[in-house]
């Protein structure tokens, strides 16, 4: 039997196998590890910031629509587990492409999870703001 961090490294790697299928351009994978729930939160390193499973699924769709190449990985892993809910500190490394622009990816990231229904589920990602990732964007937008 597994321990409850176990659990949670194992969720974390669901999570971040699902961000590089986004990071690749299919978000959907995203869907089985993240809570559908409306406390659901995220804090891009793109800016802005999603609440409501909805929203945060419309988000990484749409960064799915314009990344490909993305390789990203969680480095210098840190998880706490408190009863049903778990925080997870680390640094997001990795590259990615978007819009056919290549960006570097390094920043401090926490990501919190829930227990739901018996499974550990994503509530809650924040990454640094990426200056590269929002000068892609800002070129993008001022294109359009």
């Amino acid at each position: 039997m597994s321990s409850p961090e176990q659990e949670v490294r194992a969720a974390s790697a669901r999570f971040y196998a699902g961000l590089n299928r986004m990071a690749n351009g299919d978000a959907s994978p995203l869907a089985d590890i993240w809570s559908h729930d409306a406390d659901a939160t995220t804090l891009h390193p793109i800016g802005g910031r999603e609440v409501g499973w909805g929203k945060v699924q419309e988000s990484f769709n749409q960064v799915a629509q314009v990344a490909s190449g993305g390789q990203i990985r969680l480095d210098d892993q840190v998880v706490h587990v408190m009863g049903e809910v778990a925080c997870e500190a680390g640094m997001e490394r990795g590259t990615i492409s978007l819009v056919g622009k290549a960006a570097a990816i390094d920043h401090r990231v926490t990501n919190i999870y829930r227990k739901e229904a018996g499974h550990w589920k994503i509530i809650h990602h924040h990454a640094d703001l990426s200056p590269a990732m929002l000068a892609i964007f800002k070129e993008l937008t001022a294109k359009a």
